[in-house]
């Protein structure tokens, strides 16, 4: 068994950087920059046409809050190809599997982090806005110098979860061909014939790589909140 282990143990890790954290890393960094521009649409209090363009980011972080992740990469992976259109899309959209995985990994990141993003911005007085104003500060001035400063201190505990929470949703990209972590876990297994010895081994792993992210999140937390009056 220990052998299995010291043999697996390395290759697994190797996965994990090549893999497993960039693909989480790239994706939560697309996904907040989707996340930020959806949650400035949401909270815009603007009128008119405006309206239309505030639905349809609206459904779209409806739809993929309220859709499993393992369907969205099926739909995106295998269904996609079969979505032709005569004349302009004859063959369906074809993609690889990585990039079907970070498209719904980015996609997800973005719906789920714009209701973090746009809870924290409402949550700053609507004094401050009022004061910045009156300073002659345009509305950019003020997100970007009064607003956003105060509203990422909020939003880091719930944002740091997402990404956790990201980091052990790859396991999922397996199911579309993509060799994670965990896919080479399941190859492993099936070489040697030992599936708790890989699993428990994994899931070890994934802890661990949780374990040091949720210590960088309260090191984040401590170091937003250091000059805060209490």
């Amino acid at each position: 068994m220990w052998h299995i282990v010291a043999k697996a143990t390395p290759q697994l890790v190797v996965k994990g950087l090549e893999v497993t954290i960039p693909l989480a890393l790239v994706s939560f960094a697309i996904g907040l920059i989707i996340a930020t521009f959806t949650a400035l649409i949401l909270i815009s209090k603007k009128r008119g046409w405006f309206r239309i363009i505030k639905a349809i980011f609206g459904f779209y972080v409806w739809l993929f809050r309220s859709t499993p992740m393992l369907v969205q990469l099926f739909i995106t992976y295998f269904g996609l190809p079969y979505l032709t259109i005569p004349g302009i899309l004859p063959n369906g959209i074809k993609m690889s599997s990585a990039t079907a995985a970070l498209i719904v990994f980015s996609l997800n990141e973005g719906a789920y982090c714009s209701e973090t993003i746009r809870s924290s911005v409402l949550s700053i007085p609507e004094g401050q806005w009022e004061a910045a104003y009156s300073l002659g500060m345009t509305k950019r001035q003020v997100l970007k110098k009064v607003i956003f400063p105060q509203a990422l201190r909020v939003a880091i505990p719930p944002l740091s979860n997402s990404f956790i929470s990201t980091v052990k949703g790859t396991s999922l990209v397996y199911t579309i061909s993509v060799v994670d972590m965990f896919g080479l876990a399941q190859q492993i297994a099936a070489q040697n014939y030992q599936p708790m010895i890989m699993y428990t081994l994994t899931a070890a792993l994934y802890a661990v790589a949780c374990t040091i992210l949720t210590i960088l999140q309260k090191y984040l937390e401590k170091t937003s909140s250091k000059y805060v009056a209490r």
